[in-house]
């Protein structure tokens, strides 16, 4: 019989040893500001962000709809302007998160442009660690972690 925990096993991620939790490694806290965003947060951000990618679109194209190429470069801009001066997009600002490096600091432009880049690949954003980091933040050194 299939069990509730064998479906949803995947949105959690790889399993952590006992007396861990995601960001433990990286020295984040179990919960609260500074811990790493759940991946709950982390679609709905994505969401929020996709959606208002494609009113933008849909505007700019003169309420044409099917111009796919162009929500997904009005995405890529807004996550490599906003993640590269903000460290946050419009949809993380929402759901209180925001992207920091290793170190604490600002991503910056060059870790906003490659973390977009590798993110509308979509791939690297669903191969993560224990600590709940995509090929994204592992390649530029960032975490998404809660404000």
């Amino acid at each position: 019989m299939v069990d509730r925990r064998d479906l949803a096993s995947w949105l959690e991620g790889p399993p952590t040893p006992a007396g861990q939790w995601p960001g433990r490694r990286l020295g984040l806290p179990q919960s609260g500001s500074g811990s790493i965003a759940r991946p709950g947060r982390r679609l709905a951000a994505l969401c929020i962000d996709w959606g208002m990618s494609y009113l933008i679109a849909w505007w700019l194209a003169g309420g044409n709809q099917g111009n796919e190429f162009l929500i997904l470069a009005v995405f890529a801009a807004e996550q490599i302007l906003l993640l590269g001066t903000l460290g946050y997009s419009f949809g993380h600002r929402l759901l209180g998160l925001r992207v920091r490096r290793l170190d604490g600091g600002a991503p910056g432009p060059l870790a906003a442009i490659v973390r977009t880049l590798l993110l509308c690949l979509v791939i690297p954003a669903l191969v993560f660690d224990v600590d709940q980091r995509g090929l994204h933040d592992r390649a530029m050194g960032t975490v998404l972690v809660r404000n």
